[in-house]
């Protein structure tokens, strides 16, 4: 078997949970968006905790292997066939079986209610969300499974591929004790969250950063991932609203609007007409979707809009990229201004993007809410909301000025007896002042 050298992923330890506490009782399905390294995971984590594993790729396996999960009524000859075909020694309770791009062949799903009753060895599956459920409507879905979300490289993992494993766990002391850092330690680790943010989480593209540390080089991976995402859209929706959809997103969020609007990316489009393809996007995991909250309370999914959003790309460096798609690396202004220490007003729209990402990689579900002013011409914004306890939290997101927040107040005065804490997260260095705890952003997954 092949040596595998990849990054340390967080994942790994849910990975080792689920091995230890369900015990081959239910198989593990690894779900997540295209590139992010759930094929990887698996068959290192299947090298390092199994005396041997069986990897079948359905995307390259032979028709036989295909054939063999048509009739699995004899599970003694299909470990044997498989064993001979893959030359691979399997071992009773010391073995794993992955069902690697699992929607390629659905009836391998089907069967694992069957290959966990059998108990003899543990499976891992893996497979983009989107293309799961499309490969599932005319089968029986497994109750003997258990899910985990795997998304982009966050910044504690991009910091461990970088050899720094210091930073995050003083960032987290320093949160627990609402303690400042120091405008030298705080400048460090902006500049280093900034190269996070141009570079993102893909694997593929951390792994070029690493082998050139050009990030034009960067962008070209980028670049090949967001064609791969917009054909799996195509096949999605041949008419090529969602790839449309996705395509508008950075656009969309630099207007600063309350909210996506379809028709902008799909001309005389209506919400009502496409919120199956909203979905699916969402199920694709290629997006993060914030929903409005109509009511905000301590149960936010019974008060969402559905057809009330905003949306962001679910990698913040694809979305770097993505804002620049038809220009050339060089006129992507992003690059320039993050690499020259700036996040100003008019890159707010990525700084908010980002914050949408290490929110939702830390199992947040997201929500924002909106308030008419006085006089009812504008609006005041939350940008997002979670659930804290028995009650929510108000986060407000400032890339430049933060001493004026005049949403933050006002949301906190309407919904005072709802309010656990009040985040206010910008550039600056930690602080807690007049009971708002100023977060600068490198800190927003730790909320």
């Amino acid at each position: 078997m092949k040596k595998i050298t990849r990054f340390k992923r967080k994942i790994y330890d849910k990975l080792l949970r689920w091995k230890k506490e369900r015990n081959g009782e239910t198989a593990v399905l690894i779900q997540g968006a295209r590139r992010i390294g759930k094929s990887t995971i698996a068959e290192m984590f299947a090298q390092k905790e199994y005396k041997s594993y069986l990897l079948i790729d359905f995307s390259v396996a032979k028709e036989e292997v295909h054939e063999l999960f048509k009739d699995i009524s004899d599970l003694d000859y299909f470990f044997t066939r498989l064993q001979f075909i893959y030359q691979v020694q399997l071992f009773e309770r010391k073995s794993v079986i992955i069902f690697d791009e699992v929607q390629k062949q659905p009836l391998a799903r089907q069967a694992i209610k069957h290959l966990v009753k059998d108990h003899r060895f543990d499976y891992i599956e893996t497979g983009s969300l989107i293309s799961v459920h499309k490969s599932t409507k005319n089968i029986l879905i497994p109750s003997e499974e258990t899910r985990i979300d795997m998304f982009p490289m966050d910044f504690e993992e991009f910091r461990w591929a970088l050899g720094d494993t210091t930073t995050i766990p003083l960032l987290k002391m320093a949160l627990n004790k609402k303690m400042s850092l120091g405008d030298g330690a705080h400048r460090k680790i902006m500049r280093d969250f900034r190269l996070y943010m141009l570079v993102g989480g893909m694997p593929q593209a951390v792994s070029k950063y690493i082998e050139t540390n050009n990030l034009s080089q960067v962008d070209l991976v980028k670049r090949d991932i967001i064609q791969l995402y917009e054909e799996d859209f195509i096949k999605l929706n041949d008419l090529g609203k969602a790839k449309a959809i996705f395509n508008s997103i950075p656009e969309q969020l630099s207007k600063n609007a309350s909210r996506y609007f379809v028709s902008q990316a799909i001309k005389n489009e209506r919400q009502d007409r496409i919120i199956d393809i909203i979905k699916q996007l969402e199920d694709s995991m290629a997006v993060n979707i914030a929903y409005h909250s109509d009511d905000p309370n301590t149960n936010l999914a019974l008060t969402k809009d559905s057809f009330r959003y905003k949306m962001y790309i679910g990698d913040t460096g694809l979305f770097v990229t993505l804002a620049f798609k038809n220009k050339d690396f060089t006129e992507n202004i992003i690059y320039e201004k993050l690499l020259g220490d700036k996040l100003d007003a008019n890159l707010g729209y990525v700084f908010e993007n980002m914050i949408a990402q290490m929110l939702k990689a830390s199992c947040k579900d997201l929500y924002y809410h909106t308030m008419p002013t006085d006089d009812a011409k504008k609006y005041y914004e939350i940008d997002f909301l979670i659930s804290e306890g028995f009650k929510i939290s108000p986060i407000e997101a400032k890339s430049s000025g933060y001493k004026s927040h005049i949403s933050l107040n006002k949301f906190c005065e309407k919904y005072s007896s709802r309010i656990q804490n009040k985040y206010l997260i910008y550039t600056k260095d930690l602080k807690w002042e007049n009971g708002i705890l100023y977060l600068p952003i490198y800190m927003a997954g730790l909320i």
